[in-house]
């Protein structure tokens, strides 16, 4: 399986983000593993509520992505994730080793033609629950970032 960092002690004050870097084959068990182990260190860095609901649903989707239509289930192909997880903010970057893709060219799925369409909302729920999405490397890569709110 991948590794991940251990530098982290218990609760942070949010000076020093916990990183964990993972590099995991093209496998949804594995990626299920990696989301365990990222939200549970969101857990230890107080979000909640609407806040970890969105990293959850975020995660799952870039995974998914990268996984199945990135790498294509490809099991020669990794996928790498690093997450710095504060107090004040989570980031966590998904990157795979398929071929990209181009962000503008991904129809949009709440437009009439696409509403039956079973593709294509995964890039918009992130885009929605997440405070920053920026897709690099040719789509390859995306990193996304999520304030620890205050709830309503």
């Amino acid at each position: 399986m991948g590794s991940a960092g251990s530098n982290h002690r218990g609760r942070s004050n949010g000076a020093a983000p916990h990183r964990q870097v993972f590099t995991i084959p093209s496998d949804f068990a594995a990626g299920r593993d990696v989301q365990r182990r990222i939200l549970d260190d969101v857990q230890k860095h107080g979000f909640d509520g609407h806040n970890f609901f969105a990293i959850t649903l975020a995660l799952e989707e870039a995974l998914t992505n990268a996984i199945k239509h990135g790498n294509r289930l490809d099991p020669r192909k990794k996928v790498r994730v690093e997450a710095k997880v504060s107090n004040k903010q989570a980031e966590i970057t998904v990157e795979d080793e398929g071929e990209g893709f181009a962000r503008s060219r991904v129809p949009d799925p709440t437009a009439e033609e696409n509403l039956e369409k079973c593709s294509g909302r995964g890039i918009l729920l992130i885009e929605a629950y997440m405070n920053k999405v920026k897709w690099d490397r040719g789509g390859r890569r995306v990193r996304m970032v999520k304030v620890n709110e205050p709830q309503a």
